[in-house]
């Protein structure tokens, strides 16, 4: 029996599933009657719980890296929050109920809040909040509210799993985790793919799948429940041979993304937070060719400031170590959404108000996010890239803002450093511009999920549209073909991301078409930079 879900983390696990029962989180305790002892409970659940999550960390720290160790940085600050603990304690003495009442109650309404918006990485981010809250229940009711695991590691599945509980399992234990509910940008997603275990997330298995055997193919997004020999037998050989893979593409650490002839193509990684940072250094990619800020809006209650955004890209900056950093101004609207941006729905949002449209309307949200790039480039090779352009009127206005930044940021002798400035080619009145909007910029970054899309005239997210939703279509390949003839002409570098751009079978296509640059999700670096080792440009 064959079940898909979504890709998170790839590998391949063959064993026993183990289906992972949660504890009871309707009996919570009823009110002693005593707001104070009620309060003095919670506040002693708080002192034990951070001394949890502290060990936690320095646990994950040695598994999984520092980078995902942060995500319980991230639950100590929400236990600490004083703003949060104030609600618990006047829910406590307001409605006499008890710490644990109070505490479900509480994550129960951020939690509402987080899923119902229409972005799903800040959708994901509701795992922290119901992590905490759990964890402070089980003190307070005396639970550890983990399962007992078989001796032997298992492929878990889950209705969901947070991060703190697959840290607890670990590695050791844990061949595979499938999940009904879950999202690749979740916390226990990052930390998953740092500690290279294999997840889906979307399954649905039958009641009866536990301690049935099944394999979890996580690069095809596959789940095979009750293998026959075959089978067994096909992807245990698979395993050796990703294993055998995996170390030779490690061997690649140190190494040029070089031609057989001598052509060197910088390959880049994507991300879309900073705990993704280690991954990067982890393969060794060139740079980050697309940080996605998004998620310093998508994770935020208010507009982030400029010091906060400084901070974060100087830390990226630092952690980069001099190399290559790419920050993509914020792409909000459409499948990514924050509240507070009031942006009113549509009928058709993917072509709608998102991207650099909504940041030339809104100065008040682009100019702190140009001066924190700015000045965080003093501390590292910083380029920024705009999303979702359409017009060489609109490149006018970036640089015309562009330099009042400057202009801003020398006469309050504040330190900044030049950066270089990229547009996102994902639109097709972009290619048919190419020639000239490469004139007034350094280089070009053909998106190519949403170029695809747009070309075809397709909604990429839209089920009832794969099968027309195709990269391969000639279409998209022409307008990717007179991106880069065009954006040479005009004198700048083109590199392509998305998934086109990981794709092993389009990567000669790309470099004889003339493609500069790659940039991939940090899982598949190594792997371009092997396939680009084997390509001689001299045959034809």
């Amino acid at each position: 029996m064959e079940y898909r879900g979504k890709k998170v983390s790839d590998g391949i696990a063959i064993g026993k599933i183990f289906v992972y029962h949660k504890w009871d989180e309707a009996a919570h305790r009823k009110a002693s009657g005593d707001a104070e002892t009620e309060i003095a409970r919670f506040v002693m659940a708080g002192e034990i719980a951070e001394k949890q999550l502290k060990a936690l960390y320095e646990k994950a720290k040695a598994e999984a890296g520092e980078e995902s160790a942060a995500i319980f940085q991230a639950h100590l600050t929400l236990i600490s929050d004083k703003e949060l603990r104030k609600h618990v304690e006047d829910l406590i003495r307001d409605k006499g109920i008890s710490a644990e009442e109070a505490i479900a109650e509480d994550g129960d309404h951020y939690l509402k809040m987080l899923i119902s918006s229409q972005d799903e990485l800040l959708r994901s981010r509701g795992a922290d909040i119901k992590d905490v809250s759990r964890r402070l229940i089980r003190i307070l009711k005396g639970e550890d509210g983990h399962g007992n695991l078989p001796g032997d590691p298992v492929i878990l599945f889950a209705e969901e799993l947070l991060p703190s509980e697959l840290m607890q399992l670990g590695s050791s234990r844990v061949l595979s985790v499938v999940t009904r509910y879950g999202s690749p940008y979740s916390h226990t997603s990052i930390l998953a793919r740092a500690m290279h275990i294999p997840v889906l997330t979307g399954v649905e298995l039958p009641r009866d799948a536990d301690g049935r055997t099944a394999v979890v193919d996580g690069n095809e997004g596959i789940l095979l429940l009750d293998p026959d020999e075959r089978q067994l037998s096909e992807y245990a050989k698979k395993q050796e041979e990703d294993g055998r893979q995996e170390k030779a593409y490690r061997e690649l650490i140190g190494k040029k993304s070089v031609t057989l002839d001598g052509k060197e193509l910088p390959v880049y990684a994507n991300i879309g937070s900073v705990s993704e940072v280690s991954e990067v250094l982890s393969c060794d990619a060139e740079g980050i060719g697309l940080l996605r800020s998004e998620f310093l809006f998508s994770e935020a209650s208010d507009y982030p400031g400029e010091e906060e955004q400084y901070r974060i890209y100087k830390e990226v900056a630092e952690e980069m170590g001099g190399r290559q950093l790419v920050i993509r101004t914020l792409d909000i609207g459409a499948d990514k959404q924050a509240n507070y941006f009031h942006i009113r729905e549509e009928d058709n949002p993917m072509m709608g108000y998102r991207g650099i449209r909504v940041s030339l309307d809104r100065p008040d949200i682009f100019k702190p996010q140009l001066r924190a790039i700015y000045r965080a480039a003093w501390f590292g090779q910083i380029s920024v890239l705009f999303p979702m352009i359409s017009s060489l009127e609109e490149v006018y206005r970036i640089k015309e803002i562009l330099k009042e930044v400057k202009d801003e940021l020398t006469a309050e002798k504040i330190p900044f450093k030049e950066v270089g400035i990229g547009l996102m080619i994902e639109t097709p009145a972009a290619v048919m511009m190419a020639e000239e909007l490469a004139r007034e910029v350094d280089f070009f970054s053909i998106g190519s999920n949403d170029l695809t899309q747009y070309t075809l005239a397709v909604d990429r997210q839209n089920g009832a549209l794969e099968k027309t939703y195709r990269p391969h279509h000639p279409a998209v390949l022409k307008m990717i073909r007179t991106t880069v003839e065009n954006g040479h002409k005009g004198g700048v570098q083109v590199g392509i991301c998305g998934e086109l751009a990981g794709d092993p079978t389009m990567t000669e296509t790309f470099l004889r078409m003339g493609v500069d640059a790659f940039s991939v999700s940090p899982s598949k670096v190594l792997m371009l930079r092997d396939v680009i080792r084997r390509i001689d440009l001299r045959k034809d």
